[in-house]
């Protein structure tokens, strides 16, 4: 079968940057063609390209169904029918689904928007689909899943044969994401290629004909389906092999005078109901579930973020049971959120103000912030979390997911916290900077901290977690102890199999 697509020899340079090195891929229609490689490895760049956002450098050449397409204008790829997905949705939530699919390539008639034709034409996309909502449902009242399907419906209303998917499954449930799976299936039927941008490896074993592997710009190889592994998709994307991924070198304490923090029967009335924890100094406490079994609920609980309706905290024996996250900071509890840009960092604020925010008392002298103090404060994380930048004054918003995250940590570790909440540590970070995360993750545990580790990924659970609670329904259904294993959480997450 022809390909679709043939990407041959792109480069380009942002200034001394060189961010792709001659890189080549070529997809066949009906594909999904997973695209990997860590943060900074070059796949947005060359799917800018692709989409006309970005002119490449000289010499390198783009081939639709074997004809040459030009470089450098988005409504040029949209006619060779190409569409891209990015993670950050480009909807308007005050207009309707059929007024979003037409964004921007609006039916018209006489000069005057026709919004009838665009309601039927959207109907048969959305019977496509498979979905619920109808062309006149306002966007504003989609869930992330319904939306991300109102973005697929304006991709197929172009006549896409080439979707680029990045990201997608990020925000989404568990159920959403089987529908967009689904989708998938359907789309590969109809004979459109997909590339689909993931750092989810399950997600790629189960969707991807081939997978294709970027590392520092440059093309590293690409793998047919019975040939994907863990193992060679790791060595692939950063150099080394999954032997090192997982690091667990601290000595976890056990014994009752090493507890740090006693929860007992936290609830909130609604999503959590009578959990109880220990965690111990230099332990590395796992807390497994589904999506929406109530762990991120009980952590917020547990830092004073939402009101509980019973429960206690106790540190080193002293009640402390925070009513609000200062109170929690000031008890020696710390919580790195999920969301690290909604509720975490400040984006248009520097390295060092970040860093900073929380001790900002420290850096005072006679009511001024010493400002030289912060910097070597800024510098010292740098050095000490392995943050990719050039210097402290950088924003945060300019960083990849791996060191905005680090950049949060680092603030967190300068309140000298006895025990740190990780939620999702994670998320949407490359598989070179995970690995970095695990190790700081492992430090602080040698350093004596107790840490309590939020992860829907069991692989990750399984190899840095000490021990781990399994929560189902708002509950704590068991503890599962070393060796951890994968298959009894899993058991414990989806309860008892009715015979």
């Amino acid at each position: 079968m022809a390909p679709v697509l043939e990407m041959q020899g792109i480069a380009k340079t942002f200034g001394p940057v060189r961010a792709l090195r001659g890189v080549s891929l070529t997809v066949h229609p009906g594909e999904v063609h997973a695209l990997m490689g860590e943060n900074g490895a070059g796949k947005s760049t060359l799917m800018k390209i692709l989409s006309g956002a970005y002119v490449p450098d000289p010499g390198g050449e783009v081939r639709v169904n074997g004809q040459p397409m030009p470089f450098g204008n988005p409504k040029t790829s949209k006619d060779f029918g190409i569409a891209v997905i990015y993670q950050e949705l480009s909807l308007a939530p005050n207009l309707t689904v059929a007024e979003n699919v037409f964004l921007g390539n609006e039916r018209a008639s006489r000069g005057v928007v026709d919004r009838r034709a665009m309601r039927e034409e959207t109907e048969p996309l959305l019977r496509q689909l498979g979905v619920s909502f109808s062309p006149t449902t306002q966007v504003g009242s989609l869930s992330l899943g319904e939306r991300q399907l109102v973005e697929i419906a304006r991709a197929l209303s172009t006549n896409a044969r080439i979707i680029v998917m990045d990201e997608p499954t990020t925000s989404l449930s568990s159920r959403e994401t089987e529908k967009l799976f689904e989708v998938i299936a359907r789309m590969k039927a109809d004979g459109i290629a997909v590339i689909y941008i993931s750092h989810r490896m399950e997600e790629i074993y189960r969707l991807s004909d081939r997978c294709s592997v970027l590392r520092d710009g440059s093309y590293v190889g690409t793998l047919d389906r019975d040939e994907l592994s863990a193992a060679k998709l790791v060595a692939m994307m950063v150099g080394r092999d999954l032997s090192s991924f997982y690091k667990k070198d601290h000595v976890p304490h056990d014994a009752p005078r090493d507890i740090v923090m006693t929860v007992e029967g936290m609830s909130d009335g609604r999503l959590v109901s009578d959990c109880s924890l220990t965690v111990h100094r230099g332990e590395v406490l796992g807390i497994a579930g589904l999506v929406g079994s109530g762990r991120t609920e009980l952590a917020r609980l547990i830092y004073g973020a939402d009101a509980r309706t019973s429960g206690r905290v106790t540190m080193l024996g002293q009640d402390v049971t925070p009513k609000t996250p200062r109170e929690a900071l000031d008890a020696g509890i710390v919580y790195l959120t999920e969301d690290r840009k909604g509720l975490g960092l400040f984006l248009d604020m520097s390295i060092s103000d970040n860093v900073s925010m929380c001790v900002l008392e420290r850096d005072a002298k006679s009511g001024l912030r010493d400002f030289g103090r912060a910097a070597e404060r800024a510098a010292r994380s740098l050095k000490g979390l392995a943050i990719k930048a050039p210097n402290a004054a950088i924003t945060v918003g300019a960083l990849s997911g791996g060191n905005q995250q680090k950049v949060l940590l680092a603030r967190l570790l300068e309140l000298e916290p006895k025990v740190i909440i990780l939620d999702e540590p994670t998320r949407g970070v490359d598989v070179g900077a995970k690995s970095e995360i695990y190790r700081l993750i492992d430090d602080l545990a040698k350093r004596g901290m107790a840490v309590v580790m939020i992860s829907s990924e069991l692989p990750e659970i399984v190899g840095v977690a000490d021990r781990v609670l399994v929560m189902r329904e708002g509950r704590i259904a068991g503890e599962v102890r070393a060796p951890v294993e994968q298959e009894a959480i899993m058991a414990l997450s989806v309860g008892p199999v009715a015979a």
